[in-house]
């Protein structure tokens, strides 16, 4: 299936049951009200996924069943985050394989690669794989920044197509437009900087409290797209709040207590990470309660013409 690469593509989380193995029909509820809310892509296995976790297997077992439920629906974007290169084309073929549409590509993983070796391992991926690629560009937390010559020297690999834009700059879209123009579409990768990046010409937004507020996110993005702003921020302001969750080092559990709140999904996350608990929960839940019980209405996309296809 061809990837877009625009609107909105949730970072989906990976469901776990109590015996710590997938829970994939909690994992499955969640993607049909994703796809419910009219969100245009899927991906699986990021950060939110707790993808260091999984093991093989089940990274196959996710794409899979997320293929076979969405039905050509939307595309089913695997994460590839690896720290060999050896392991990240196997990694994207076993992607291909299982049906994935495409790829988002971290750079490599633990050891601090400088440009020239992030460049040579972005492009042998990319010319082992016919799928198209979004690279992941967040210095913040993974250590690598991909700068402007370094997308230059990508420029060759036609399937190396987007970015997901996590520097917190965001004046990197104005750069990124003014240097290569739609060479690459871009997705903001923040949800704190999501609306913004938008305005800014960002063709996407891969989220994360869309995985618990699947209706509000897509209607941010349709609304600025159709230049709706004041609509727009005005759905931001309230939601804001709430994205500030997927900023900080508990974002996994932070969103799953979400989901939880808004029935869509589990609290169990895998060890190393723990649900929260004591006043750290319940300061996280005093801002979901406070979200759900000021909930804004929102406009009905399939009767408004303008928003119907953004």
């Amino acid at each position: 299936m061809n990837v877009q690469w625009k609107g909105v593509f949730p970072a989906v989380t990976t469901k776990f049951t109590e015996h710590d193995r997938l829970d994939i029909p909690a994992f499955l509820s969640n993607i049909e009200a994703q796809l419910n809310a009219g969100v245009n892509g899927i991906i699986l296995g990021g950060t939110l996924g707790e993808a260091s976790t999984l093991t093989d297997e089940e990274k196959a077992t996710l794409v899979k069943e997320t293929v076979a439920f969405v039905d050509g629906k939307v595309p089913v974007v695997m994460n590839v985050a690896e720290q060999s290169t050896a392991k990240a084309i196997q990694a994207a073929e076993e992607a291909r394989k299982n049906g994935a549409s495409g790829l988002m590509l971290l750079p490599p993983m633990r050891y601090k690669a400088d440009a020239r070796e992030t460049v040579t391992y972005f492009k042998a991926v990319a010319q082992s794989t016919p799928l198209p690629i979004m690279i992941y560009n967040n210095p913040i937390d993974y250590r690598i920044e991909v700068t402007l010559n370094m997308f230059e020297d990508l420029a060759s690999e036609d399937n190396i197509q987007a970015i997901k834009e996590s520097t917190r700059e965001v004046g990197n879209i104005t750069k990124m437009k003014n240097r290569f123009g739609d060479r690459y579409k871009i997705l903001s990768g923040v949800d704190t900087l999501a609306l913004e990046s938008l305005v800014l010409g960002a063709e996407g937004w891969v989220a994360g409290l869309v995985c618990a507020f699947p209706a509000e996110t897509v209607a941010i993005y349709k609304l600025v797209k159709a230049g709706r702003l004041e609509e727009a921020v005005k759905i931001n302001r309230w939601f804001y709040p709430l994205l500030e969750l997927d900023v900080h080092p508990k974002l996994v559990q932070n969103i799953k207590l979400a989901e939880v709140c808004t029935n869509l999904g589990t609290e169990a996350v895998r060890q190393p990470r723990l649900p929260l608990e004591g006043a750290e929960r319940e300061q996280v839940l005093a801002i979901i309660n406070e979200a759900l019980e000021t909930r804004p209405v929102l406009p009905d996309f399939k009767t408004e013409k303008e928003l119907i296809s953004l």
